[in-house]
């Protein structure tokens, strides 16, 4: 009976590790966020870990989708096993903190493929647990699934894969998209309360504001509107504003409507960073979790038709822009 149950608990905890790195491999920043806001001081307290964010959100996921793909294969079950132990006592006290205490509504157990509450993610490292547990009983029984070569062979190349993906993603966009923010999303019907629902539409926070108000509404409206995303002026990668500056200046000439949202402060206007950004277009300002949420870049840029998302790129790929 244990050797029946250790190899459904194999399969179960195996693929649900690789799903779990996997949706968060394609968007390692959204990860990082998550970290950032545990480390806060307003849930751990522990803010001097924010600069590592990264590195722990990268080392994280690797390590899930790795583990998972080794107690598929059986290669080294004990470190395999008690690896996954470790890493679902960690995830066990985080969920239980934010359910206990109301904090990090949103754990990103799954990035944004699967949003689940605190309680949700909590139940579910218990149950994980207990499959993790029968694991640790039935070592024994958790053999390589062809031979000790292809199981070494198929971890190595699983972490070189990982490695791969995540720099490719850093370096430019999530290959996966699954926030609400995705290309060929109508942003007006995202942000549309449904008729009868409690629940906080897709869209939210998002804006253009400026002296004059809002020009959200007037963006939607455009045939063809360019959005420079520059969330956070100290944090964003200087390298980046020549190239965004030049790809701006073709998208007006060719008869966009540009603008630069950020949620940074303004020195006078907005007229200080229009010159020294070399961007000189409607500068408005936006809800830095909003920005973020909508672009991984920063500086970002985003094309819209009549109100539709339709293409989304790094500053790093502004030389692949495609303008009408």
């Amino acid at each position: 009976m244990l050797k029946i149950l250790t190899h459904i608990s194999r399969v179960l905890v195996g693929l649900l590790f690789i799903y779990s790195g996997f949706v968060k491999l394609v968007d390692p920043i959204g990860s990082q966020y998550k970290f950032e806001e545990y480390f806060s001081e307003g849930v751990l307290n522990i803010e001097f870990l924010i600069p590592y964010a990264l590195p722990f959100s990268i080392l994280l996921i690797v390590s899930e989708l790795v583990l998972g793909v080794m107690l598929l294969v059986g290669y080294k079950p004990k470190l395999t096993v008690w690896s996954l132990f470790g890493l679902n006592v960690i995830f066990m006290f985080l969920t239980w903190y934010s359910y206990t205490y109301n904090k990090v509504t949103d754990c990103g157990c799954f990035g944004d493929a699967i949003k689940l509450t605190p309680k949700e993610t909590f139940y579910k490292s218990v149950i994980l647990m207990i499959f993790i547990i029968i694991l640790i009983k039935g070592l024994k029984n958790i053999n390589p699934l062809i031979s000790d070569k292809v199981a070494s062979l198929s971890t190595y190349v699983s972490i070189f894969l990982s490695l791969f993906v995540t720099y490719y993603v850093l370096q430019h966009l999530p290959v996966i998209d699954f926030r609400a923010y995705s290309i060929g999303t109508n942003i007006a019907e995202g942000m549309a309360y449904q008729e009868g629902s409690d629940e906080v539409p897709p869209i939210h926070d998002f804006m253009i504001e400026t002296d004059n108000g809002d020009k959200l509404e007037d963006m939607l409206a455009k045939d063809k509107a360019m959005l420079i995303m520059l969330y956070n002026f100290e944090k964003m990668d200087k390298d980046g504003l020549p190239a965004v500056s030049k790809v701006a200046a073709d998208a007006k000439a060719k008869g966009y409507e540009v603008y630069v949202l950020t949620a940074s402060y303004f020195e006078d206007g907005a007229k200080a960073e229009q010159k020294e950004f070399n961007l000189p277009y409607t500068f408005g300002f936006c809800d830095e979790t909003a920005l973020k949420t909508a672009i991984r870049a920063n500086p970002g840029i985003m094309t819209v038709e009549n109100g539709t998302i339709v293409g989304k790129w790094n500053w790093t790929d502004a030389d692949d822009v495609v303008l009408k």
